[in-house]
């Protein structure tokens, strides 16, 4: 039996008396004119099927079972504890990423909060709205060409430490190992490849458990993510005391990174942050700069070893951009311009196998959609399947089509790995290059083929090869 599963067998009896005792939100049928859907289970909801199906390698069939049965553009149903409405299609996207802050604003799960102590003294909404204020300054274009090289550099060592005498290579960790060491140094200037390993465990454990099912027991993903977050606090507080003794001392420089701007800032009454608001932001920076951006590198790799005439155009694309390289220089602002046509086969995988599934809003004023009412207070969740993979929005959305991408590509709000709106992810400039730089790394280097030739693809909560995509590689 699955552990989730397995899990809830167990629970729900408890479950299911807490619910008759303290359950305050079932009366929904007092509310007129509600989206059709079902509620599922008492507390529950239907979380269970919205995770396993992730798990099972189809987190898009929680969604299309339903916008089949109950409409294409709106249905409702309760997951993590909480009633809530799945706006579809291209008309659900442009109607949240436009009234954001109008009618919704950003939502996140109990269970994320209950990993970053100071959202307590504030919430993770306002901590995000304080954070998107101060990040442009380092995530514009302009400003991440400074880290183009940087990102060469890191890339050329991970390849040569990681990559280079071996046969076989399983690729999540190592593009894992990779992103992380980049976060690493963009946001505090490590960039040891030991101290950035004395994060790396840690990190993946909280990853893995960031959006999982929050039950606080022994042994559950979830309880393990609250350990790894204080272990990695720690780690960083300490970071935070030194590098302000450096900033005083002059060893260190306001722009330097992250880090130094973080400390330096004052909010609107002309605080400075404390030390636990500076660890948690960062703790939340390395977890979104490196995450999503190893899971749309491993399954470039997957599909790039499962397409050859796809990977023979990249390549050639690539070694042209090399041969215009002087030895030992480094990648530019200019080179990433050229890779045209590697951005849209990431693009085309982006779509085909989206980093994130979609993202949480909370609706902060009673309005209609579709012709149904939407409560104050309800939760709402966009998913990208509903046009990613919706042959409206893409003609044979099954094919691998990169030329999807030319000219002005997909129609707007139908291709939304990075969200849209004013949330639109501050990151997307930052993994664009990531991803570029890793390509033109591997693919200037290596041939692959992958070992397990039809290994299943689970999502959890971002997808992911079940063995981590292991590969034979042939050096050029």
């Amino acid at each position: 039996m699955d552990p989730i599963l397995l899990v809830f067998s167990i629970l729900l009896p408890i479950l299911s008396l807490a619910f008759l005792v303290l359950y305050k939100k079932s009366n929904y049928a007092s509310i007129p004119n509600l989206p059709p859907g079902k509620m599922g289970l008492p507390m529950i909801g239907e979380s269970i099927e919205y995770l396993l199906t992730g798990r099972r390698g189809h987190p898009e069939k929680f969604l299309n079972d339903r916008m089949a049965k109950y409409s294409p553009q709106i249905f409702k149903t309760s997951i993590f504890g909480e009633p809530m409405a799945v706006i579809c299609g291209v008309a659900g996207n442009k109607f949240l990423f436009s009234n954001e802050n109008k009618l919704v604003t950003a939502w996140w799960p109990d269970s994320v909060n209950k990993i970053f102590p100071s959202s307590t003294q504030t919430s993770s909404k306002e901590e995000s709205i304080k954070m998107r204020k101060m990040l442009p300054n380092f995530l514009k274009p302009e400003a991440l060409q400074r880290y183009i090289g940087m990102m060469d550099m890191i890339a050329q060592r991970h390849f040569e430490s990681s990559w280079e005498g071996k046969q076989e290579i399983t690729v999540f960790p190592q593009a894992k190992r990779f992103t992380f060491w980049v976060a690493c140094k963009v946001f505090l200037s490590i960039e040891d490849p030991v101290h950035v390993a004395k994060f790396a465990d840690p990190f993946n454990v909280l990853a893995a458990g960031i959006l999982s099912v929050p039950i606080n027991l022994p042994g559950t993903p979830y309880r393990r993510a609250i350990f790894a977050a204080e272990t990695i606090r720690k780690e960083l507080m300490a970071i935070i005391k030194q590098r302000k003794i450096d900033l005083a001392d002059k060893r260190a420089t306001p722009n330097q990174d992250v880090l130094s701007h973080m400390l330096l800032a004052t909010d609107e009454n002309g605080q400075y942050l404390n030390e636990l608001n500076v660890a948690d932001r960062i703790l939340g920076l390395l977890i979104g700069g490196h995450d999503t951006a190893s899971a749309a590198i491993t399954f470039v790799v997957k599909y790039l070893a499962e397409l050859p005439n796809i990977y023979n155009e990249v390549y050639k694309e690539q070694i042209e951009i090399a041969k215009s390289k002087k030895e030992g220089e480094l990648l530019n602002w200019e080179d990433l311009q050229k890779m045209k046509y590697s951005w849209n086969v990431a693009c085309e995988v982006m779509r085909l196998a989206p980093p994130l599934q979609g993202a949480f809003r909370e609706a902060i004023a009673d309005f209609t959609f579709a012709g149904f009412s939407i409560p104050k207070g309800w939760k709402l969740h966009w998913n990208v399947n509903s046009t990613h993979i919706n042959p409206e929005c893409f003609p044979e959305p099954e094919k691998f089509n990169p030329a999807r991408f030319e000219g002005n590509g997909p129609a707007p709000y139908t291709f939304v790995p990075f969200g849209g709106g004013p949330r639109m992810c501050p990151g997307k400039e930052y993994a664009r290059l990531e991803i570029l730089v890793f390509m033109h790394n591997v693919i200037k280097r290596y041939k692959w083929e992958k070992v397990i030739s039809d290994e299943k693809v689970i999502v959890d909560p971002l997808p992911m090869p079940a063995k981590g995509l292991p590969v034979r590689i042939l050096p050029h």
